[in-house]
């Protein structure tokens, strides 16, 4: 298994290369990283920490937003990622570091005043990170993250309301279904990984507060998530397949729809700070 899926790994150039040529041909993460930085208020930030932040999308939406005497750390543990968004973003504020986000402590020297993470907080252990985030920001300092729906348990009206046939997800279960025997795993009723109750649980052993939270959507369309979905770290299903079966699968699957038919992603985003101390 892990000799057929080694190219799935973040750390792999296939999938740095496959994820800035997303990011640079769609506007889903430079959207959600405006997003999470506009919440985190940067306009007196003079260090920033953009968490388990890849290819740079996000860095690159703080620099835009922060004063330009503010300086930022991008912090990934994936060195093929953060290669890419170094050939493609060079910025003299902007520093490079290649940890897990669990470490960030170790390497911001002193307190920042916001700490974003886009798209990844639910691969992290939370408590630690949360922990990390805590002993890194300043008192009134910011952390805004977002996590995805289904990992959330959560769902935007829109997300119900623009579907008009099967979603590509599905279509790709069956043609694996056809094509490969592929057998998909049984429907269960499991809790969410990091619903918002959890999530308020780890920020207040930590010591972070809630500030606020909403469930937001991303709307796309089927040849954007067709393009995510080439990504070697999101191509499905799961199971023995090679990258280039999986690419078949899809392919197929993709036939069966009309590329400019809407889709929405929903996102729960928190806006957590570490209050100021008692006196």
């Amino acid at each position: 298994m892990a000799a057929v899926d080694a190219v799935l790994g973040w750390d792999e150039d296939a999938t740095a290369e496959a994820y800035a040529a997303f990011t640079r041909d769609f506007p889903m993460y430079a959207t959600t990283s405006r997003d999470l930085a506009r919440r985190a208020d940067l306009t007196d930030s003079k260090l920033v920490v953009d968490l388990c932040g890849g290819a740079g999308a996000t860095a690159a939406a703080i620099l835009e937003l922060a004063p330009a005497e503010a300086q930022v750390i991008s912090l990934d543990n994936a060195a093929a990622m953060q290669r890419v968004g170094h050939r493609n973003l060079v910025d003299s504020r902007l520093m490079w570091v290649t940890a897990p986000a669990e470490d960030l402590a170790n390497h911001v020297p002193g307190l920042t005043d916001a700490v974003v993470c886009n798209s990844a907080i639910w691969k992290t252990d939370v408590s630690r990170v949360f922990a990390a985030v805590h002993q890194v920001l300043r008192p009134g300092g910011r952390f805004v993250f977002n996590i995805g729906g289904g990992f959330a348990g959560v769902r935007h009206p829109d997300e119900v309301a623009t579907r008009t046939g099967p979603s590509l997800n599905s279509l790709i279960h069956q043609v694996a279904a056809r094509d490969y025997g592929y057998v998909p795993p049984q429907a269960e009723d499991k809790p969410p990984k990091l619903s918002l109750d959890a999530v308020t649980e780890h920020l207040s052993a930590a010591g972070l507060i809630v500030l606020d939270t909403e469930v937001v959507a991303q709307h796309s369309t089927m040849a954007e998530k067709k393009a995510w979905l080439s990504i070697p770290v999101f191509a499905r299903p799961g199971g023995k397949f090679t990258h280039s079966q999986r690419m078949d699968i899809l392919n197929k699957a993709y036939a069966l729809t009309t590329p400019d038919t809407p889709t929405v992603t929903s996102w729960l985003v928190v806006v957590a700070h570490r209050p100021a101390e008692r006196s």
